[in-house]
């Protein structure tokens, strides 16, 4: 009897475990090409590199696109589980757990090539029209700086346009998504342009496990293991290969 007890004892075990497994972590995450979109492949860098590590973990997944404040507003209630692509804050630690960084982002100035612009301070840079994604944050010290000669526009494709065409002096964004909008400019506006060397600013790209998710914790401890396994047997740098990075 006692082996019999033990027999269902291992099989209920199991099938908790079966059971959680199939259960789906709801991934979420705005729009921001080539990071997050359900337009790419695999859903964009930033998810691809999420879900992979959450399989290796064992956790299954599926993506959903909203538009960024709903992200958020889902973690925090539980209606998502994880939120791909988030930067740190403190008041996000209220409602949902930070894994450690597995992208960087490099905000980076954008010239043209045979103007001779140099950057160190921001000071550097007051004579110069800079045209700037109206709405963006880009950095504290950037955009809390008036003597900055900004131009609001709608998109950064306008922006680097307007920086080819010697319209404005400057313009500025995230690496990756500068490269990717790039890629897709005709040649006479992409080879017109150059990044500045140095960065205006750095930021650590984190996912944020809703705390209403009672594996938070083994969730979180679980990716950053696995990103790390990325990172040594190559498979990170696939990834960020296979979409164009």
């Amino acid at each position: 009897m006692p082996r019999l007890h033990r027999a269902f004892a291992l099989i209920g075990l199991l099938l908790l475990v079966q059971g959680a497994a199939a259960e789906k972590l709801r991934l979420v995450a705005d729009a921001w090409p080539p990071f997050t979109d359900s337009t790419l492949l695999n859903g964009g860098l930033a998810t691809d590199i999420v879900s992979t590590a959450l399989a290796r973990a064992g956790y299954a997944s599926e993506f959903e696109q909203v538009p960024w404040a709903r992200a958020l507003m889902g973690v925090g209630e539980g209606r998502y589980d994880v939120l791909v692509n988030a930067w740190y804050n403190d008041e996000r630690t209220k409602f949902g757990q930070f894994s450690g960084e597995y992208l960087l982002n490099r905000v980076r100035f954008l010239k043209r090539k045979d103007v001779p612009i140099e950057f160190n301070d921001l000071q550097q840079l007051h004579t110069y029209p800079i045209a700037i994604v109206r709405g963006y944050a880009y950095s504290p010290a950037f955009d809390n700086d008036d003597s900055l000669q900004k131009i609001p526009v709608h998109s950064f494709a306008m922006a680097v346009r307007m920086v080819a065409a010697d319209r404005v002096k400057l313009t500025l964004e995230d690496e990756y998504v500068a490269r990717y909008y790039l890629s897709r400019e005709s040649p006479k506006v992409r080879n017109a342009v150059e990044f500045l060397p140095k960065a205006l600013s750095e930021n650590s790209l984190h996912i944020l496990v809703s705390l209403k998710n009672p594996q938070h914790e083994q969730i979180v401890a679980s990716f950053d293991r696995e990103i790390a396994a990325m990172k040594v047997d190559g498979s990170y740098d696939n990834l960020v290969k296979q979409h164009g990075m």
